[in-house]
């Protein structure tokens, strides 16, 4: 008889406790304390040049905020960081312009950035001819 009330109140001493940690974890979540949930997002700003960390501004009702960003150095300047697309294989070659076409489709469009639904991007014709089968270096016969 001793022993069932013993393990009873060890379980209910366990109940409590998960309870209480389970408050916490829910206090911890708005840690910033803001009560608003539409915030508006601008561009990433780079600190220096036209890519690497940054930051960007967010509004909300009176609200203001940055967030620590980044923008790759090979980003397509035209598009923007914030927009990410799906592009196609790159089109043949225009013996008129000397210029290759494809075209990307929206997949994603980060921190409700105004990003174009389709866009297209060229570069010129290679003149040169890439072989397919390449030696890996470091592999192969000692």
């Amino acid at each position: 008889m001793q022993v069932r009330g013993l393990l009873l109140l060890l379980a209910l001493i366990l109940l409590a406790a998960t309870a209480e940690a389970g408050k916490n974890k829910k206090e911890k979540v708005k840690k910033d304390g803001s009560e608003c949930d539409d915030w508006r997002w601008g561009p990433c700003v780079p600190n220096s040049k036209d890519c690497g960390l940054g930051y960007r501004e967010g509004t909300c009702k009176d609200e203001t905020k940055k967030l620590k960003c980044k923008i790759p150095c090979n980003w397509k300047k035209k598009f923007g960081a914030d927009c990410k697309y799906k592009f196609e294989s790159w089109g043949g070659c225009s013996a008129q312009t000397g210029v290759k076409t494809r075209s990307g489709i929206l997949k994603k469009a980060l921190y409700n950035a105004q990003c174009e639904e389709i866009v297209y991007v060229t570069k010129p014709c290679s003149s040169k001819i890439k072989s397919k089968s390449k030696a890996k270096k470091g592999k192969g016969k000692d």
